[in-house]
């Protein structure tokens, strides 16, 4: 790979990616394609070539988990029967709601409708207890908006927030007339459902407000959170979706139910319209190809991707997404096995251990604080590649061929969510995954205090025995030491060793890490970016885990004979290659909580003092950043 030396003083993302960005062509069924991108296309194509074998019976396995993905995988291929079958699924699903009459009508399939993952007008969820982390708890929060977010309902946002939505009635339209409404049923139900919307809007978390862990724990006893609205029973639905009264429930946003009555009072036909909206929306892609070609409208206009993915990659992704676990146990011990698998496990102990030097040095933390934060790194989970074991849910996923696409995710569906609410009030299983292996990406879960490094990640430019040490450290070490960073970011510093929302912050240093945050806001906060602004308080969280993920994973390249600070910072801008449609990153800067890939690059190296005497940085140097402003946390 060319890297333009000179052009690195002004700007190290396009010095080290220019080339390719001239020559990189964005898949049609794609909005982006780059680093990250191309492991995801590499780790397709090969586990897509695998389903196809065993689909065709020229592979067998003894996994009867894995035979049901298959037969979903090929229940899935079979556009032309679906073709032969027509709508009639999905009317059977629809008539339903149509029947209704009332609210009355709609509680008593409440429940069932939860399970089947229909939609309702609160989003109820079981995750570990924010206070007991030890201990599964329920909570509560909005359902999701026509538009990607809150702010696209703004009035800044007007022009784009009337043509989206002329794009998404105008794809609804088209999807109700192939299910045979009339023209006049349509605009109706169109309109009402966009109603419905509109009094959600405003009363929703905005993306910005999301990323804000602190104001996530509301805990509302039942009564209190039954007394949102006398439309529904709120006590009656969750005694039946968990068994008993819960001492708590977790509410994330209290506005919303606050502002629940008067969204649902004299609205049930808006309500109505819009649940049955969402259902065609739903499902309508596990109809004919035609169905799936137009429900994808309004989403590649958001994204800016030319065509749907193919007719075997959509079949390859249900079924993977379906049986995310035992796809991800599949690939990692096909494709990453236990050698590797011990390798990275090392490799992040070692960065636990320079990571846990750096606290011990560190020169703004109060002795108090700072042992805690030693103690937390100490307590600090580690997954690494794929799970040891599936989750016992994987048993009970059974396919029948015979049935329809849209019976079977239905069934499906029903079977994860009973076994998701059977959990509440149990024990957390904290070693339990949460991502397919499959996966190219990697997190931290505050809940649970642990780390996790999916094998798809675990492969060049992040990591290769084929890189140097420093490029490997620049690499997948900024990652590592990136996801343990998040242990001490604005949300994760709000969690203690076990996973619990518990300050174990001295007054004095809250307060100083709050300034130090404030200055990562203020470093990304405002700078133009596809013709739009990167909002600091959105991407706080994941700048500093980048500031204290690329900082400790260089100290660590130190340490090693053969340091090469160039190859060090060459492959971390590498890793963050991307070209992407103006629509996708544009959507980006809206809802999503990392910055742009190029500032994140080229920011978070000027932070570093070896970046300049790394390539000779002077001030005049567009890359220049005088000492005082470099943001240093951790």
């Amino acid at each position: 790979m060319a890297v333009n030396n000179e052009l690195i003083k002004d700007d190290l993302y396009e010095a080290v990616n220019g080339e390719w960005l001239k020559t990189a062509k964005i898949p049609d069924d794609k909005p982006a394609t780059g680093g990250f991108n191309d492991l995801v296309d590499e780790i397709d194509k090969q586990l897509m070539d695998d389903f196809d074998a065993y689909a065709a019976g020229k592979e067998k396995s003894g996994d009867s988990r894995f035979n049901e993905m298959i037969k979903l995988y090929r229940l899935a291929e079979k556009f032309d029967w679906r073709k032969k079958v027509g709508p009639q699924p999905l009317k059977r699903m629809l008539a339903s709601v149509e029947n209704l009459n009332s609210y009355e009508d709609y509680q008593s399939q409440w429940k069932n409708w939860i399970l089947a993952g229909m939609p309702s007008p609160i989003n109820f969820d079981i995750d570990a207890d924010m206070k007991n982390a030890t201990v599964y708890a329920l909570f509560a929060s909005s359902p999701s908006l026509i538009l990607p977010d809150k702010s696209y309902y703004e009035a800044e946002k007007k022009a784009q927030h009337d043509q989206l939505l002329q794009l998404w009635s105008s794809m609804v339209k088209a999807l109700m007339d192939k299910l045979g409404y009339s023209k006049e049923e349509a605009k109706k139900i169109i309109d009402d459902a966009i109603k419905f919307d509109a009094l959600l809007a405003p009363n929703v978390k905005s993306a910005e407000e999301a990323a804000d862990y602190s104001k996530m724990y509301n805990p509302q006893t039942v009564a209190e959170l039954a007394s949102a609205t006398d439309q529904l029973d709120i006590a009656a639905i969750i005694k039946q979706l968990v068994g008993e009264e819960p001492a708590k429930v977790i509410v994330t946003e209290p506005d919303y139910f606050k502002a629940l009555n008067k969204i649902l009072q004299d609205n049930f036909e808006l309500f109505k319209n819009w649940t049955l909206i969402r259902v065609i929306r739903e499902n309508a892609s596990y109809l004919d190809d035609e169905m799936r070609e137009i429900n994808g409208r309004y989403g590649r206009a958001l994204s800016g991707s030319k065509k749907p993915v193919s007719q075997r990659k959509f079949a390859f992704y249900l079924a993977r997404d379906m049986f995310s676990q035992v796809a991800g146990g599949y690939y990692g011990k096909k494709y990453f096995g236990p050698q590797a698998k011990a390798d990275v496990h090392h490799m992040v102990e070692q960065m636990i251990k320079v990571y846990k030097g750096r606290l011990t040095n560190n020169q703004w933390l109060s002795k108090d604080t700072r042992d805690k934060a030693i103690l937390k790194l100490d307590k600090l989970g580690i997954q690494v590649g794929y799970p040891d074991k599936i989750p016992a849910l994987y048993d009970q996923f059974k396919v029948d061929e015979e049935e329809s696409l849209i019976a079977n995710l239905n069934q499906l569906t029903v079977t994860a969510n009973k076994e998701l609410f059977s959990r509440w009030n149990k024990p957390v299983d904290r070693m339990r995954w949460e991502m397919s292996a499959a996966t190219v990406n990697a997190y931290y879960h505050p809940f649970k205090n642990i780390i996790v490094f999916p094998a798809a990640i675990l492969q060049a430019p992040f990591y290769s025995l084929k890189q140097s040490s420093s490029q490997n450290y620049g690499g997948i070490g900024a990652v590592i030491a990136h996801e343990i960073s998040h242990a001490f970011d604005n949300n994760g510093s709000l969690f203690d060793e076990f996973g619990n929302l518990n300050n174990w912050w001295t007054d004095e240093d809250s307060a100083h890490f709050k300034q130090l945050a404030q200055k990562m806001i203020d470093e990304f906060d405002g700078i133009p970016f596809a013709g739009q602004k990167v909002n600091g308080k959105l991407t706080v969280s994941e700048n500093i885990a980048d500031a204290g993920g690329l900082s400790c994973a260089l100290e660590a390249a130190k340490t090693e004979a053969d340091f090469n600070a160039q190859e060090f910072f060459i492959n971390w801008a590498t890793i963050w290659r991307m070209k992407a449609t103006e629509q996708y990153m544009q959507l980006l800067l809206s809802i999503d909580v990392h910055a742009p890939q190029k500032l994140r690059a080229n920011i978070q190296a000027e932070n570093l003092d070896d970046f300049y005497t790394a390539f000779d940085i002077k001030p005049g140097d567009e890359m220049y950043q005088a000492p005082e402003d470099r943001v240093h946390i951790w």
